[in-house]
Parts: C-alpha cells; structure tokens; sequence
C-alpha cells in the first residue's frame, strides 16, 4: 500500500475511535525548526562549540556536567531553553487539537504520551494535565544535590548564553531550600535523581484514560528506535488488544515499519506533512 492508502484506512479507524492517543518523540519538533539530535553529526550541526570540544549529546545530558563543569551544562540547557521558550508549534499540533475537541464519536478526546521535553503541546492549548512527559520537561527545576523532592517552575530563569563558547553569562539558577544550584527537571543520562512524582501522577492519568476507551486509535509521530519508549508504548497496546480494538498510525520518516496487523500502518513522511495528508483525507470523506 502507498502512504495516501494507509492514511485512508487508518482515517477511518480513527473515525470510529472513542479516543485519541497521541505519541511523539523527537521528529515531531523537526518541522517546528527544533533539532532531533540524531547522532553527533546532527547533534553538532546544532551546536558546533561543542564540535570543538569534542562533547556529545550523552557527554551533555548527564547530571554529573553539571557538577563538573556547571558552566558549559547550563550553557547546553539555556540554549535549548530558549529556544523552546521561542519555538512555534508547527501546524499539526493545531490539526491534533483540532481532532481531539472535533471528531463526532471521540467522547474520551485525547491524551499524549511524548518523549519531548519542549512543551509544545501545552503551547497549543492541550491540557497540562493530559500530557504525560516521559522524559520530563525543560520548563521546570529540580535541586542539583536534591535537597527536597519539590520541582518548581523555570519559568523566572532567562539564561543569557556565550554561543560560540556554550557557556552561561549569568547567574545559575538555585534551589529555594538549599540554595545550591538549580538543574532541569528531565531524566538524563546515568541520572539516579530525576525527581519523576510530577510525570508519575501524568502517567496514571494516563492509564486510567486508556481504562475508559473502547476503541483507541494512537497517532505515532517521530519517534525512532534509537529511544524507543514511545514506539514500545504503542506497540504494547497495539499487541494486548482485543478485536483490534487498537489501531495505529506511525508517522516516521525513516523508520516507519510496524507490526504485521491489519490495524498498523506506518508512513515514511515527516509528521506535519502526515498530518495534512491525513487531514485531507478526513475533510474529504
């Protein structure tokens, strides 16, 4: 089948579904100008100091930087900041709003399960509440040496950053409690202090959601084998199902194979190109 095929059969589970569930990994920020880091040539092309330096993207996600060399990490971390802060949502996101609150038999709307630390669905207007960040976001702060397990937001932090050097010009942000220094809330690499209780609680929202859907149709954007927590996710749906109950759509413009159901079907596109074509196909029918 042809991707124009596959949209087409999947649209119409989708117009039956009782809900939504809408997983995203990396590739679904690229259309937005955000970069997916695929491996160091792409990590570096979006931040060539650190080319220089010989750092990749696991040397920067890692809590022990921060302790080491505070500077550089939250050189790496402001820059990221400010650029979710600055980044517009493509226009899929609002497609997928769009969906949620518009399909006439989707009673249970939708909730998203994202490996994407940006928040760019909460720009859009999704609930807070209804987005699960299995990685944590960047909008929010944790204690360094975890004095408390309070997170708070990052929202006072404006990280003034040397771009070509990487490194923070101005003052860390710090922890209220201890007044050490302050790092992101997102699960990094060897990270054994990722305070988790706010994605905790989002996570069995979550599967209390899934609880109440009958017919679930999952939307799969971006996301790649390299972390696969989001591809597993759906895939485990997908195989636990009854009467395919659960279908799926992947979205994965390198990697979009899926399992061999009748109800899975994968499409080698970007995501905002996927969820047009897939508009049309709901406009038209």
């Amino acid at each position: 089948m042809d991707n124009t095929t596959k949209l087409t059969h999947f649209a119409e589970h989708l117009k039956q579904a009782d809900g939504l569930l809408i997983t995203a990994g990396a590739g679904m920020g690229v259309d937005s100008g955000l970069p997916d880091f695929r491996g160091d040539q792409g990590f570096w092309k979006a931040y060539p100091p650190l080319k220089h330096l010989g750092k990749s993207f696991v040397d920067m996600a890692t809590p022990e930087l921060f302790h080491a060399n505070p500077k550089l990490a939250w050189g790496f971390y402001g820059l990221r900041l400010n650029a979710y802060r600055a980044v517009e949502p493509h226009q899929g996101f609002h497609l997928l709003k769009k969906w949620s609150e518009t399909l006439p038999n989707l009673k249970n709307g939708s909730f998203v399960f994202t490996s994407n630390v940006d928040g760019e669905f909460q720009k859009v207007g999704f609930d807070d509440n209804k987005v699960f960040e299995c990685h944590g976001s960047i909008h929010w702060l944790q204690c360094l040496d975890n004095c408390t397990r309070d997170i708070w937001s990052a929202d006072s932090f404006v990280p003034v950053v040397d771009e070509y050097h990487c490194q923070l010009i101005n003052d860390f942000p710090f922890c209220p409690y201890c007044g050490g220094m302050a790092r992101p809330n997102i699960l990094m690499f060897s990270d054994w202090h990722w305070q988790s209780q706010m994605q905790d609680e989002k996570e069995q929202k979550l599967m209390a959601w899934l609880k109440q859907v009958n017919n679930l149709a999952i939307i799969e954007l971006g996301a790649g084998t390299a972390v696969p927590s989001v591809r597993n996710f759906g895939e485990r749906l997908v195989n636990h199902s009854i009467n395919e109950s659960v279908s799926l759509l992947r979205v994965n413009i390198r990697e979009p194979q899926v399992p061999n159901k009748s109800n899975c079907f994968g499409v080698s596109v970007g995501a905002l190109e996927g969820l047009m074509l897939l508009n049309e196909i709901l406009i038209s029918s």
